[in-house]
């Protein structure tokens, strides 16, 4: 065999060797040609390539990430939702109530035109004044003095001697009743209600209460 053939046939195994060892497997080369296709396919396959994601797809951490901060995200949203619902509720509660408050402040109670609707406006005046008393004590007191007439007038005793007879449901004289008349009543001294509130309110600062009158006073 000529020396160039069996030089040129050394330089390929050479090589193919080379190629083998670095793919880190060494297969045995014919003894003629260069390294063949099979060959080179081993040397592809025993190469070991770490698998990668590609371009643009997420991995199963990645994913799993994302639905974290998704459902964070969600949980949060919800979270302000309700805290804005519950804020309008007690806003609208709120408005409710004042509505009425002002409708009760704005409407005045009603009572009827007679004893006993006087003196339960009375209690109802006696009480934001704090002014004591009960219906039986003024009722009781009423019937005594002017047996329920808002205008009768006594014309025999002291006080009528004295010019200033005493007048209405308690009996009242016109000094008595300038002293302790109640504000938010009318200022005579024939109303029924003004009547009884300002002899109820003398009742107080000398007896303790209209409940404690059983006789003239």
């Amino acid at each position: 065999m000529p020396r160039i053939s069996t030089l040129r046939i050394t330089r390929s195994h050479k090589i193919a060797t080379a190629v083998l060892v670095a793919a880190g497997s060494v297969t045995a080369i014919a003894a003629t040609g260069g390294p063949s296709e099979a060959q080179t396919s081993a040397v592809r396959s025993s190469v070991s390539v770490e698998p990668v994601a590609a371009a643009g797809i997420p991995t199963a951490k990645d994913a799993a990430e994302k639905a974290a901060e998704q459902k964070a995200a969600k949980d949060a949203a919800a979270k302000k939702a309700a805290a804005r619902n519950a804020a309008e509720q007690a806003r609208s509660e709120k408005q409710a109530a004042n509505r009425s408050t002002e409708r009760k402040a704005i409407t005045p109670k009603k009572f009827a035109d007679n004893l006993d609707g006087w003196i339960r406006e009375s209690l109802d005046i006696m009480k934001k004044k704090n002014i004591p008393g009960t219906y039986e004590g003024l009722h009781r007191n009423i019937m005594r003095e002017s047996s329920g007439n808002p205008n009768a007038v006594n014309d025999w005793d002291i006080n009528a001697r004295n010019g200033i007879p005493s007048k209405g449901l308690l009996q009242v004289i016109q000094p008595t009743f300038d002293a302790y008349h109640v504000k938010g009543t009318p200022k005579k001294l024939t109303d029924p209600v003004a009547n009884i509130t300002a002899a109820a309110n003398y009742a107080a600062d000398r007896y303790g209460s209209i409940d404690n009158v059983d006789s003239a006073y």
